[in-house]
């Protein structure tokens, strides 16, 4: 397996809605998410850690399932 390289599940989650005027614990966990800029997509292997991560912030994501 590759460095970088996901087994299992993996979410591809998507910036759509900016984070400014948000709390600033909002735009941190953007930005612990991997998030820069705006329609930005990261993948992330599915775990409960990523989940809470999105749960807090729905708002400002899309995520999507795929299989790894």
């Amino acid at each position: 397996m590759a460095k970088g390289e996901v087994k299992g599940k993996v979410l591809r989650i998507t910036l759509v809605r900016s984070p400014i005027g948000y709390a600033e614990r909002q735009k941190k966990t953007v930005r612990a998410l991997g998030l820069r800029r705006m329609n930005q997509t990261v993948e992330h292997a599915d775990t409960a850690q990523i989940r809470g991560m999105i749960a807090k912030i729905p708002h400002l994501l899309r995520v999507e399932e795929q299989a790894g």
